[in-house]
């Protein structure tokens, strides 16, 4: 029979897995933000630092949510302070946002044009899925064809959202 303590235990996500997640969360939501809010053509300053606050906006309250629906789905009694634990253990998502934040921001701020710079974001975003995929896929001791593959079917997601948003357009 199984141990009924460990059955009555929630179940833990490891470091692995909740890096992967919200790494894969993050990116795909950088650049779906990043197409919805480019849809217009709008490629001034001020709405480069305008698309940075909102991309930033969302990736945290998605991590709020996510946070939180993970605290109230485990039917278990909680500690105090197991909310915020719940809530900081999304910081992979709101992580794996920034790189773009900082490139919208920056062509706000001058750095760089602010005109295309939504290709360089998903480029930046496509190449981040595919290294989490690669990364994840060696430390399950996958072979390098294998973790490859793995790579590019992650890379994929972020292709078809910008796929979808030149459709869209």
């Amino acid at each position: 029979m199984a141990d009924s303590s460990a059955a009555a235990e929630p179940r833990r996500n490891d470091t692995r897995e909740t890096v992967l997640f919200g790494g894969v969360y993050g990116s795909v939501l950088a650049c779906s933000m990043v197409a919805a809010l480019t849809q217009y053509g709008h490629a001034s300053r001020g709405s480069r630092r305008y698309d940075a606050a909102w991309l930033l906006v969302t990736a945290f309250a998605s991590a709020l949510a996510h946070g939180y629906a993970h605290y109230i789905a485990e039917r278990a009694p909680h500690r105090r302070g197991d909310t915020l634990r719940a809530l900081a253990a999304e910081w992979p998502l709101i992580t794996a946002v920034l790189p773009t934040v900082l490139i919208l921001a920056g062509a706000g701020w001058g750095w760089w044009p602010p005109a295309g710079v939504e290709y360089a974001a998903f480029a930046l975003n496509i190449a981040l899925l595919f290294a989490l995929g690669l990364v994840t896929a060696r430390w399950s001791r996958r072979p390098w064809t294998v973790a490859v593959g793995i790579g590019a079917a992650d890379a994929l997601l972020g292709v078809v959202v910008v796929v979808a948003n030149a459709i869209i357009k």
